[in-house]
């Protein structure tokens, strides 16, 4: 049951070799977790430049243990970037300018043992000190009754040891980046795929309404058939301990000027179970194609967005660096997209969106 675990050390003795990736990647181990006389690696690899304020693409997956399919999708991700690198001179020229940092697995206990939650019972997801200020649906939205149940956020105020490993390399790699895009793979959610970005906690609209509409009208121009359903987390349900949510508001408190997209993909896995219906006896069968020739599906479908995050980061002034009558275009609308009912924030004499708390 340690695959996964393997895959990614034999990618990190792939990158230590001597070779066109030891100066482009970093292999490191952020942190071991502790589970019943076991230890769990958290590996990370930071490809590309180094340069502290070029735009960064962070991609997480595993986050929850039972939605394999989203560290599986990170590792084929990686993998194939790594092996282009050996040989593309155009890849390699592209990393001069960006960084891509990846978390193929951030919950290895969840993973390893099928469980959503970590080892100490709690869902990563809602494990932040963030607290909706919206209803949020009972016990799906995050509680601390009991950590027999789903969703369970942990202690309040105290982030589990993953997800203070995965806001450290964040805030190391990041902090400075004038724009970043965070890309976190998950799985369950409806027939459709999804990109979600914030918020989770609350109804009201994203602050970076306007760069996240450019972002997105870019994607659309350049793939009109693409197979995404784009929105706010809201949009599906509201919960508490995003930390997502949490990172996007510590950003803006120590780099005002960054721009910075959490985009969560939420594959929709009825799907699959709608293909093999047998798949709803198997614990994991809910979240994750069980066929092989679906998982390898999966892998090719994200490809081309994958490779739009990478182009996009390395362009992002076309989209992320707004005057201000392009940003009241944008603003306009990603409203009218997104939150035609909502009562309209104002944009202030520079083209800025006032910040929610």
């Amino acid at each position: 049951m340690l695959d996964m675990l393997i895959d990614l050390k034999k990618l990190g003795r792939m990158v230590d070799q001597d070779g066109p990736l030891k100066d482009l990647v970093q292999f490191e181990t952020l942190t071991e977790i502790a589970y019943k006389n076991e230890s769990f690696p958290i590996y990370s690899f930071t490809i590309g430049s180094q340069d502290p304020e070029h735009p960064t693409l962070f991609m997480t997956g595993g986050i929850h243990g039972l939605e394999r399919v989203g560290a599986q999708l990170a590792w084929s991700l990686l993998k194939t970037t790594l092996d282009r690198l050996v040989w593309d001179k155009s890849l390699q020229e592209l990393f001069k300018n960006i960084r891509l940092v990846v978390i193929p697995l951030v919950n290895p206990v969840g993973y390893y043992k099928f469980k959503r939650s970590n080892g100490n019972d709690v869902d990563l997801m809602r494990n932040s000190p963030v607290r909706a200020i919206d209803k949020t649906p009972f016990l799906l939205g995050g509680h601390r009754f009991s950590k027999k149940l789903p969703w369970y956020q942990g202690n309040l105020n105290v982030l589990e040891e993953e997800n203070k490993a995965l806001y450290s390399k964040f805030f190391q790699t990041c902090r400075q980046s004038k724009c970043v895009i965070a890309i976190d793979f998950h799985s369950g959610f409806g027939m459709k795929d999804r990109l979600w970005f914030p918020f989770s906690y609350t109804k009201k609209p994203f602050e970076l309404i306007p760069e996240m509409d450019a972002f997105t009208t870019l994607f659309e121009d350049t793939h009109p058939y693409h197979i995404y359903k784009i929105e706010p987390q809201s949009k599906g349900y509201l919960l508490n301990g995003d930390i997502w949510d949490y990172i996007f508001l510590e950003l803006k408190a120590i780099n005002p000027e960054s721009i910075f997209l959490p985009v969560t993909l939420e594959m929709g896995s009825w799907t699959w179970v709608r293909k093999n219906p047998l798949q709803l006896f198997s614990k994991q069968g809910i979240f994750n194609p069980i066929k092989a020739h679906r998982l390898k599906r999966t892998y090719r479908r994200h490809h081309l967005l994958f490779d739009f995050l990478l182009k996009a980061i390395r362009s992002h002034s076309v989209w992320s660096e707004l005057d201000p009558a392009k940003r009241q275009k944008h603003f306009s609308s990603g409203m009218d997209r997104w939150y035609e009912n909502s009562e309209r924030p104002l944009l202030n004499n520079k083209g800025s969106l006032k910040l929610f708390t």
